[in-house]
C-alpha cells in the first residue's frame, strides 16, 4: 500500500538525504498502516474542535508563504471524508494566500493540539467560493455568534493527510483551557478562605471575651 503522504513529498533529494542518513530502506519498505486519503471520525472529531490552524501556500515568486489563521473552535469545517472548509474573514487585507491560489492550488496545513502533543498534516487543493453566490454553502461554514466578517470561502479538497508524533511539541494551554483545569482549585480555595474568616472571627470574639469579660 501506498505511503500518500510522502510518496508525494518523497522526492529525489529527500530520498538522497534519507539514503545519507540512514533512512530510506525504512521509509521504503513501511507498511502496516492505511491509506491517508479519506477522513475517519478521528480526524473529522480532530478537526471540529481547532480553533486555529497554519496553512502554506505557493508564491508565483517560488517562495512558501505560511499563514495562521484563526478563529471559534470548529471554524474549519469537515464538509465530507475528503473536502474541508472554512470562511475566510477579513483581516489585514494583503490577500497573499489567495493571490498565491490563483496561480497554484496547492497548499499545506498543520493543525496542532499542543495540550495533547498531538499534530494533524494535510496537503490538499485549495479553491475560492463566492459565499453570495452560495447561500448554503455560507450556512454550511457559518460560525454563529463570531464577529468575523466573512469575503469569500476556501474549499480544500484533500490529497492527503499523516499524524506527527508528539516528540519536540511543547503543552501549551489557550487561557480558557487554564481556567477550566484550575477551576476545582480556585473553589477549594474559596472554600479555604471562607473556613480562614470563620476562625479568625472566632479568635477575635475568643480574644475580647478575655480583655471584657
Amino acid at each position: 500500500m501506498a505511503y500518500g503522504f510522502l510518496d508525494i513529498l518523497s522526492t529525489p533529494g529527500v530520498r538522497a538525504a534519507q539514503a545519507a542518513n540512514g533512512s530510506l530502506e525504512m521509509w521504503e519498505d513501511f507498511s502496516g498502516h492505511r491509506a491517508f486519503d479519506r477522513f475517519t471520525a478521528a480526524e473529522a472529531a480532530f478537526v471540529q474542535v481547532r480553533d486555529s490552524f497554519y496553512i502554506a501556500t505557493v508564491s508565483e515568486s517560488g517562495w512558501p508563504y505560511i499563514q495562521h489563521r484563526g478563529g471559534p473552535a470548529g471554524f474549519l469545517k469537515v464538509l465530507d471524508e475528503r473536502t474541508l472548509g472554512f470562511a475566510d474573514f477579513r483581516g489585514n487585507r494583503q490577500y497573499i494566500s489567495l493571490g498565491n491560489v490563483a496561480s497554484n492550488d496547492r497548499a499545506a496545513l498543520f493543525l496542532m493540539d499542543y495540550p495533547n502533543r498531538k499534530r494533524l498534516k494535510i496537503l490538499a487543493h485549495m479553491s475560492v467560493r463566492d459565499l453570495a453566490a452560495e447561500p448554503d454553502l455560507a450556512e454550511r461554514l457559518s460560525s454563529p455568534g463570531y464577529k468575523g466578517r466573512p469575503e469569500r470561502a476556501f474549499i480544500l479538497e484533500l490529497e492527503t493527510f499523516d499524524w506527527n508524533c508528539p516528540q519536540h511539541i511543547t503543552p501549551r494551554f489557550t487561557a480558557a483551557e487554564v481556567a477550566v483545569a484550575s477551576s476545582g482549585l480556585h473553589a477549594r480555595l474559596a472554600e479555604a478562605e471562607a473556613e480562614l474568616k470563620i476562625l479568625r472571627e472566632q479568635v477575635a470574639r475568643a480574644q475580647n471575651q478575655e480583655i471584657n469579660p
